[in-house]
């Protein structure tokens, strides 16, 4: 048994197609289709605010006649600088609809990581919120020198009994509000032949590895993956109610957004992951059937006595992904949302978020990312060439090639010829996360190359150790980093950081520490045992709610 031999296809539920059809639809194509088919269904839920979605693509088309009388054409850029709101769905929808490409711009960003995205992508446009363009947009603006129109809008903005501040002007640069627009221009969509390979969307890496990179994303790409998703979990179009908090600036949120789009579902949407009880009491009065979120955030709902009141019978499909689930939890999970209705699923920005998922109604492996998505192998290969397979059972890099992967990161030939690589007349993605397959086809993720930890020559991947540990039950939470062993140059040494249990927390760290370093004993090969453990009252989290380690690195 080998790769090509695509094991992983016998444990595919029976529904699933193996191979999806290489689709020339475009976004309009599939918007102009969700409008004819259920022009009154509702396309969101926001707060007590609903729009049909002949209501949204009306204000979606004044938003494109407006772009376009501002001077944006095919192939400009507009940068979205909003949290998930209607204004976020009116922003992507349309944008693409006038052939204009579409970058989410993360708000918690500082005014120089702004600045740097804005100035890479050569920005003509952006849509902020009222706050952000007094803190940081307002100051950064005449410093682009691309960006002629500023878009303003206030979260609320849609809501009844609103008001508003007065943007004040910026050199060079129009400021509009876009209530203002959607009023002043009719619903007329300029005429722009966009083509499947045409590109939809720049979403930015989290730059952890150096400057943050563009991953270009098409049409063609956006469909592939709705595709793959609606014949993997059995959807129908304009039947289903989905809820994900993740930001739609982060590829995990915009999935699931033009998936909603694309099949004519209800999106609900949620601005602030971190409020629960938001979260709960859309979760309990729309009743939700697709959930997507990162482990952290499930777990911290299974744990709250509100949600575990909340009827979840309508639950068909939960996806978590962005971060491993500890092994230790994914029990409670499932407990939670229901039995059989968990899937751990992987992906990157560079793969429009997929790449594998457990099967919906088949064999769920508990610490395992699933299996490819139909139309996507996937290989394991050595470290130190790239090009060499792996045995089965053996770790190596992931690299992948199907129809939802990047045509390339914007601008930056040498990362991109770095990232795709030609293998047999073939050109793969190599994502730098090491994993191994078993014989069933099952992907396991070991480590992020740049998160593996070299002792004394020896390799250790930080999520294996966590997964181990996390078994024990003062652990809440751990996350595992390397730093410099100032007695072995070149080498490293492991520190674990926990957050503790409900169980442990009155209980003095010290016994704690012991405990941990001997269950660690029992369970890890002599190099992998920590040589720290740090005790902390809270894990710092990236926006998405994944577990920041460049903050537990610094913080050493």
């Amino acid at each position: 048994m080998n790769y090509n031999s695509k094991p992983w296809l016998r444990n595919y539920d029976p529904w699933v197609l193996t191979e999806i059809e290489n689709s020339d639809l475009t976004f309009r194509d599939c918007a102009d289709y969700t409008l004819k088919h259920f022009p009154n269904r509702p396309a969101f839920r926001f707060f007590e605010l609903t729009w049909t979605y002949q209501e949204l693509m009306d204000k979606a088309d004044r938003f494109a006649h407006a772009l376009s009388e501002y001077g944006l054409k095919k192939g400009d850029v507009l940068a979205v600088n909003l949290v998930n709101s209607p204004q976020y769905l009116i922003a992507i929808a349309g944008a693409l609809k006038a052939g204009i490409i579409v970058s989410g711009l993360p708000p918690l960003l500082t005014k120089d990581e702004m600045a740097y995205q804005l100035s890479d992508l050569g920005a003509k446009a952006i849509i902020t919120l009222d706050y952000l363009f007094q803190d940081r947009i307002a100051s950064i603006a005449p410093q682009i020198g691309s960006l002629n129109l500023v878009i303003v809008t206030a979260l609320p903005d849609f809501l009844e009994g609103k008001s508003r501040f007065e943007a004040g002007p910026v050199p060079n640069t129009e400021v509009k509000w876009l209530k203002d627009l959607l009023s002043e221009y009719s619903p007329e969509v300029p005429q722009v032949k966009s083509d499947p390979e045409d590109t939809a969307f720049i979403q930015y890496t989290g730059g952890t590895t150096g400057s943050p990179k563009g991953a270009m994303l098409s049409h063609r790409n956006m469909v592939s993956i709705v595709t793959e998703l609606e014949t993997w979990i059995d959807l129908k179009k304009g039947e289903d109610v989905i809820l994900c908090p993740f930001p739609m600036y982060h590829v995990g949120g915009l999935v699931h957004t033009v998936q909603s789009l694309i099949m004519g579902f209800t999106q609900i949407l949620v601005p602030d992951p971190r409020d629960f009880n938001y979260i709960i009491k859309q979760m309990d009065t729309y009743r939700p059937h697709l959930l997507g979120m990162v482990p952290t955030l499930a777990m911290l709902l299974s744990e709250n006595p509100e949600f575990k009141k909340v009827d979840v019978s309508n639950i068909k499909f939960v996806t978590v992904g962005a971060a491993p689930v500890p092994q230790g939890k994914a029990r409670e999970i499932e407990e939670a949302f229901g039995r059989n209705k968990m899937g751990e699923v992987y992906g990157l920005t560079e793969t429009f978020s997929l790449l594998t998922a457990n099967p919906k109604g088949g064999t769920k492996k508990i610490g395992s990312i699933g299996i490819p998505l139909p139309s996507t192998r996937m290989k394991i290969v050595d470290l130190e060439t790239g090009e060499k397979e792996v045995p089965i059972g053996q770790e190596g890099e992931i690299i992948a090639i199907g129809p939802q992967i990047m045509k390339g990161y914007y601008n930056k030939p040498s990362e991109t010829a770095h990232a795709l690589r030609e293998h047999d007349g073939e050109v793969w993605l190599h994502t730098g996360d090491i994993a191994r397959m078993d014989e069933d086809g099952y992907f396991y993720i070991v480590d992020r190359a740049k998160d593996m930890i070299i002792v004394g020559g020896y390799k250790v991947f930080s999520n294996d150790v966590e997964q181990k540990l996390s078994e024990h039950p003062a652990i809440d939470l751990c996350a595992v980093v390397g730093f410099k062993n100032q007695d072995r140059p070149g080498s490293e040494l492991v520190k674990l950081v926990v957050k503790k249990s409900s169980l442990y927390e009155n209980k003095p760290d010290d016994l704690v520490r012991n405990e941990i370093m001997a269950f660690a004993r029992s369970k890890l090969a002599p190099y992998k045992v920590p040589k720290v453990i740090e005790f902390v009252k809270s894990m710092p989290l990236t926006s998405v709610g994944k577990v920041d380690k460049k903050v537990l690195r610094v913080n050493r």
